[in-house]
């Protein structure tokens, strides 16, 4: 009894019914002479046939005089290689440029995380001012003794009392000066600062009533 089977041959090529005997190899199938055998492979629906295969174990085992069907497949021809390192490549340069600047994001509180760390950032350095003030102000003396030393205005044992007083006086002068300055500076920067929150303030209630 021969055994029916259906050949879907590669498209455009049309479709085959043949009818063979059951212990016909698949090797020994009647393909177009169009397709070379090293240049295809057949196959079922579930795995790849072997040449050596014969038609009777593919058989349905409740229906054995089902027609079966053997899809003929092109072997497609392989590249030089490489790609998958590509890929990779590809790949890592990829998550190397994730963004990492999250400063435009927002809290809970509808508050943009750039504008916190700005405001800490100045909370910060209006603290270390004063520090800051007192360390310009000792390097700054320590340079006015060292070119008062080079210069000879001021030594130890060249002058007298009175000339120490004047010397004195000059510098407690100098120092109130710079003690000026340092309080025209801070009040600059202490107005800075409440401007800087009165308008971060202003824009989080801006911010609010555009999500309300």
């Amino acid at each position: 009894m021969l055994q029916t089977i259906h050949l879907h041959l590669p498209a455009p090529l049309p479709f085959q019914s043949l009818n063979v005997h059951p212990e016909t190899l698949v090797s020994d199938l009647p393909l177009p002479p169009t397709l070379l055998s090293n240049n295809t492979y057949l196959r079922t629906s579930t795995h790849i046939l072997s040449p050596h295969t014969p038609i009777s174990s593919l058989r349905h085992a409740d229906s054995p005089n089902h027609p079966i069907s053997i899809n003929v497949c092109a072997r497609l021809p392989g590249g030089k290689g490489g790609f998958g390192s590509q890929l990779r490549a590809a790949g890592g340069r990829m998550s190397t440029g994730k963004a990492t600047n999250m400063d435009s994001c927002r809290d809970l509180s509808g508050r943009r995380l750039g504008t916190i760390k700005e405001a800490q950032r100045q909370a910060d350095l209006l603290e270390s001012a004063p520090a800051l003030r007192a360390k310009l102000a000792a390097e700054e003396k320590s340079k006015l003794e060292a070119l008062e030393r080079k210069l000879g205005i001021s030594t130890p044992d060249s002058f007298d009392d009175d000339a120490q007083g004047e010397g004195s006086s000059k510098r407690k002068v100098e120092d109130e000066r710079c003690e000026q300055g340092h309080a025209a500076q801070e009040k600059e920067e202490t107005h800075y600062y409440h401007s800087y929150r009165r308008y971060q303030r202003e824009g989080q209630r801006e911010a609010l009533t555009n999500v309300a």
